[in-house]
């Protein structure tokens, strides 16, 4: 049993533990303003602060509270308040009231503002005197005034304008008039020009910082200059964190050196990743990157998926040519397993590629071989293949990244060879799609999406046609409701056993379609409902096929996580097929 005198001990230790508890004293006075516009009241109550919680902080509250409700209101150009305080001492807490007849405003009689130096002919300073927020005839407002002074200044060094100051700079009010007089002279100087951006190469060759750079030595200094580079030297991935500053104390005969100090990023990262796909099943992927292997800004990725369907392997090492990101040389090497249909496909690859950036377009040309062994039953064959080729892409959206909210991507490519460079097949390979994103109101919109395709191939070549140059659909990226790459140019083949057999073998032609309307009924939730349809053929066979479904997205960082269900609508007596996704739309 516990005895009282622990009970009681017990209890008394309770109560201190809450007395010492941390918390919210209760105020000793509440207050009320009145008789004030939203934002005079707002300003007032910032102005006053919170109710006081001890007796000597109500004391200098009380003291106070006039004082601080008339520097309130000339803050905004209210010079002449008539503040009446009533305080009410019989009630715990006290009772504040404070009613306010803000009267009429100050307003600007005279505004003296004046340039000199290169500022007085500088556009950037032209538009802010255009834009500024305080002019003759408005209320005098100290915040507008601290701003448009502030402004001359910030302004001033953001355009390298370092020996500007204000030579004059006064406010003469007069309450009775209910006038102001400003006065502010900003005196510029010259704008200073941009110098030696000055590093150690060590870390990055001076050539690779040139290809880089939005300017040139000598150019004028422009803060969003200095801030373009910064973000370039970012998006190649070399550096972990960049700065650069102007060497103020060193500027001289009008310009200023710049100093660029880089850090190096991790020289090796390792990322491994788990996903799944109805397609491709589950896959495990591990992808080494070194962002730069020299100060050259070569860089190199080696990347290792493996899923039951489609394993592979790929390194890519990049050379940049005339910029780091937006023109660079790739030298790749993949090995591939696939599944195309009823075929299996082992693929070996060695590749030399060029892209190049214009704004949103890319522009890749490319020479490839490509030797191909494939399988299925009676049907196989092993070729090679010599691949010259172009692609041209382009992608514009409106929204985050993996949720675009509007936007527009379309992709073109064409290969050839011929038998004349050593390839199996005289053959002219060309093959686009298209992915519009279209709002139809705050929680509607339409995604369509289209494929084609045409192998142009000489006479009698179609079996050398290998299933990575054919075209198939299927599957949660092209016709839902079908499997996995199951729609393809079918024949009958008689097995050895005698029992004849058909094999899903692809297409020399692709066309397919689909359109999808989307309803977000949550911020991070939408619903589905989609029709899909088209088919890969040989020339002169095209046999439609199509589908529909439902699904459900939720919203992630990565992009949407789509399970959709969806059943063919051409075939007979179909079953439904369920698949998984996680991504953007493009």
């Amino acid at each position: 049993m516990i005895s009282s005198r622990r009970f009681q001990d017990g209890v008394l230790l309770l109560a201190l533990l809450l007395l010492a508890a941390p918390g919210h004293a209760r105020p000793t006075l509440e207050y009320r303003v009145e008789g004030l516009e939203r934002d005079q009241r707002a300003n007032v109550e910032a102005w006053l602060g919170v109710p006081p919680e001890t007796k000597s902080a109500r004391a200098n509250f009380v003291t106070s509270a006039r004082d601080r409700v008339e520097r309130s209101l000339q803050a905004l150009g209210y010079y002449r308040a008539d503040v009446d305080v009533n305080l009410d001492r019989q009630q715990d807490p006290w009772r504040m009231v404070i009613t306010v007849e803000a009267g009429s405003p100050v307003t600007v009689s005279v505004l003296d503002l004046q340039l000199s130096g290169g500022a007085e002919l500088d556009p950037a300073f032209a538009r802010l005197l255009a834009s500024k927020p305080l002019n003759a005839g408005d209320i005098f407002h100290h915040g507008h005034y601290e701003s448009l002074r502030n402004s001359l200044l910030s302004l001033g060094q953001r355009r390298g304008y370092f020996d500007g100051q204000l030579q004059a700079r006064s406010v003469e009010v007069e309450p009775t008039a209910g006038e102001a007089r400003v006065q502010l002279h900003y005196a510029s100087g010259e704008r200073y020009r941009i110098g030696e951006v000055r590093m150690d190469e060590e870390v990055m060759s001076r050539d690779l910082l040139v290809k880089l750079q939005n300017f040139e030595e000598g150019a004028p200094y422009e803060l969003g200059t200095l801030q373009g580079l910064q973000a370039q030297l970012q998006r190649t991935g070399y550096f972990s964190a960049i700065t650069l500053r102007p060497a103020l104390e060193e500027r001289a005969a009008g310009e200023v050196p710049l100093d660029l100090e880089l850090f190096p990023a991790k020289r090796h990262t390792i990322d491994v990743g788990i996903g799944f796909s109805t397609d491709t099943e589950e896959r495990v992927s591990l992808t080494w990157r070194t962002p730069k292997v020299n100060r050259f800004g070569h860089s190199q990725e080696t990347r290792l998926e493996y899923s039951a369907i489609n394993p592979s392997g790929r390194f890519t090492y990049n050379i940049p040519l005339t910029h780091p990101l937006n023109d660079v040389l790739q030298l790749g090497l993949r090995v591939e397993q696939n599944e195309f249909g009823d075929l299996e496909s082992r693929q070996q690859e060695a590749q030399v590629r060029r892209e190049q950036r214009f704004g949103n377009w890319i522009l890749s040309y490319h020479l490839r071989f490509l030797n191909e062994q494939w399988d299925a039953g009676p049907v196989a064959g092993n070729e090679d293949y010599l691949l010259p080729g172009i692609s041209i892409s382009h992608k514009r959206r409106d929204g985050p990244l993996v949720n675009p909210t509007r936007g527009f991507s379309q992709f073109y490519s064409v290969e050839a060879t011929s038998s004349y460079m050593g390839s199996s097949v005289d053959m002219t390979r060309l093959y686009a799609n298209w992915i519009y994103v279209l709002p139809l109101a705050e929680r509607h919109r339409l995604v369509a999406r289209a494929e084609a395709g045409a192998a142009l191939l000489g006479d009698g070549q179609r079996d050398d046609l290998a299933p990575s140059l054919s075209f198939f659909a299927g599957g949660s990226q092209s016709i839902r409701g079908f499997g996995y790459q199951s729609i393809g140019n079918e024949v009958d083949v008689l097995l050895s056993d005698g029992e004849e057999r058909e094999f899903v073998l692809g297409g020399n032609r692709l066309a397919v379609a689909s359109l999808e309307y989307q309803y977000a009924f949550l911020k991070e939730w939408r619903a589905a409902v989609f029709v899909d349809g088209g088919d890969a053929f040989d020339e002169g066979e095209f046999d439609a096929n199509y589908a529909a479904g439902l699904g459900v997205h939720y919203m992630t960082p990565v992009g949407a996580i789509k399970l959709e269900l969806a059943r063919s609508l051409s075939e007979e007596n179909p079953g439904w097929r369920v698949h998984i996704n996680i991504g953007a739309e493009f």
